[in-house]
């Protein structure tokens, strides 16, 4: 094979690769935020999570996952002379893709989801790139609803993500039960589908 052959070789694998990485593959639920070293009890502002995030960034690019550069902090989006600003940017150099992260220290509400549909669609029309890929939305909550996930862009599961966090790791009973309630909520699901 000649040098030429290989190396397109190599591009049509890369690209092939590229291809069946998904968003979704991306995105962790829960994640486990115990590096921010937050009491079992302690309830912290949006501010404070996001100023505690920044202050151990590594530890969260390394939470996050293979990939991710950090690009700024909350982030000013321009619309018509209004100004919002986007908690977390990051680009994804893997997917070719920017990441924006809302951070939430409630329940996901379905507010939540308009927000960050508005970021990825701004960020669609006005930041991309040519040659990036679709924007990822990330909204970071401490619960997720289930009927609004179902009801919303989120069931989708393209661009718009919510995922859990925990500030610590559950003990190993609380572990077990949720274990528990994930896999009969799983087969109940499945049961519902074969009918």
């Amino acid at each position: 094979m000649s040098g030429k052959q290989h190396r397109q070789s190599v591009i049509d694998e890369a690209e092939s690769t590229q291809e069946k990485m998904q968003p979704s593959h991306f995105i962790k639920d829960p994640f486990v935020l115990e590096f921010l070293d937050v009491k079992e009890n302690e309830k912290l502002a949006e501010t404070q999570l996001e100023s505690s995030l920044i202050e151990k960034l590594q530890q969260f690019l390394l939470e996050l996952g293979n990939g991710f550069a950090f690009i700024g902090r909350q982030y000013r989006i321009t619309a018509d002379n209004d100004h919002y600003y986007i908690d977390l940017v990051f680009y994804n150099y893997i997917l070719k893709c920017f990441l924006l992260i809302d951070l939430k220290t409630e329940k996901l509400v379905p507010q939540d989801i308009g927000q960050m549909d508005f970021y990825v669609r701004f960020f669609e029309d006005k930041i991309k790139q040519p040659g990036d890929n679709p924007t990822i939305g990330l909204i970071l909550c401490t619960d997720k609803n289930k009927t609004i996930m179902k009801y919303s862009v989120l069931s989708e599961g393209k661009q718009i993500f919510a995922s859990k966090y925990k500030l610590y790791l559950p003990n190993e009973e609380s572990l077990k039960e949720e274990i528990r309630r994930e896999r009969d909520l799983l087969e109940r699901e499945q049961s519902l589908g074969k009918k």
